[in-house]
């Protein structure tokens, strides 16, 4: 990216905007360079925070002059250029969802008031609005190609997921025309072009599409997935949404409620080059990464 516009918030951070669009071109570009001025630990740079098309430093002014800083982010900006040469280690991590499930569908009825359809479930809504001939058809394509995690924040490591398809095929829906003030914890919803995954139950915008049965957040850190961190979840993995029954939503259930369910995941490595060369085929060999574990 070649216009990255810098700016100063307050006394303690700097912002850097990628690009006013949307892509995995402008992530990716984002979160090489905090990659590597993470991987510099310059004194005074106490937290990196990559976001969809941006990223936030926060710094120590008293340990790093925000000009120099300034100056640093820069250079690397020019190092990273464009970022398709970079091949990043990820994981990838097969997601269960049950969409259309009954407990989103329950929770849209407290807040038709709010929204652009109040005769329309979230699903069939997102459906019509994306020229979608059924309900089935929008499960089928928002399934249907992995979903990079552009970011993590908000709530207990909330996930922002951009879909890894040409953006003559992406999905977007408008989100709510006021929040809800209830969702329920482990929803899936969809708002503009990114899909997240309500870690825990709270208020929120984006329309309901279903409901995971596997935590990404664990406080307790009991399940295996959770040794290391209580948030399971980094910018950079790769998410792969497949569509369960609700026999299997309450199989896996029974599992995460004994403490030993565990993600089926795997490494892989992303080329943004080989991405943008045949996203299909490049899609592909993820998902047979992660089948063939």
């Amino acid at each position: 990216m070649t216009n990255t516009r810098y700016s100063f918030a307050a006394d303690e951070h700097l912002f850097a905007e990628m690009d006013e669009d949307m892509s995995l071109e402008a992530n990716f570009c984002a979160m090489a360079i905090c990659r590597e001025l993470s991987g510099r630990a310059l004194d005074g740079v106490t937290e990196v925070c990559p976001a969809n098309a941006s990223y936030q430093v926060t710094y120590d002014p008293d340990r790093i002059a925000p000009e120099k800083l300034l100056g640093i982010l820069k250079e690397i900006d020019e190092e990273v250029g464009s970022a398709t040469q970079i091949v990043a280690d990820c994981t990838i991590f097969d997601v269960p969802v049950l969409y259309d499930d009954p407990w989103t569908k329950e929770c849209m009825k407290q807040f038709r008031d709010r929204h652009q359809d109040p005769n329309a479930t979230d699903l069939e809504y997102s459906a019509r609005v994306n020229d979608l001939p059924s309900v089935e058809a929008f499960i089928g394509a928002h399934s249907s190609a992995p979903w990079f995690v552009a970011g993590v924040a908000f709530v207990a490591g909330v996930p922002f997921l951009f879909q890894m398809t040409p953006r003559e095929r992406q999905l977007e829906v408008p989100k709510y025309l006021r929040p809800r003030t209830d969702t329920p914890a482990l929803a899936l919803g969809h708002g503009g072009c990114f899909s997240a995954i309500y870690a825990v139950q709270g208020a929120g915008g984006y329309q309901m599409l279903g409901i995971i049965p596997t935590p990404i957040f664990d406080r307790t850190q009991t399940l295996p997935d959770f040794k290391r961190s209580m948030i399971l979840l980094n910018p950079g993995d790769i998410l792969r949404f497949r569509p369960i029954d609700r026999n299997e939503y309450d199989s896996l259930r029974a599992q995460v409620d004994a403490g030993t369910f565990k993600y089926r995941s795997n490494q892989v490595q992303f080329s943004l080059a080989d991405y943008l060369a045949d996203s299909d085929a490049n899609n592909a060999r993820l998902v047979e990464a992660l089948d063939g574990d």
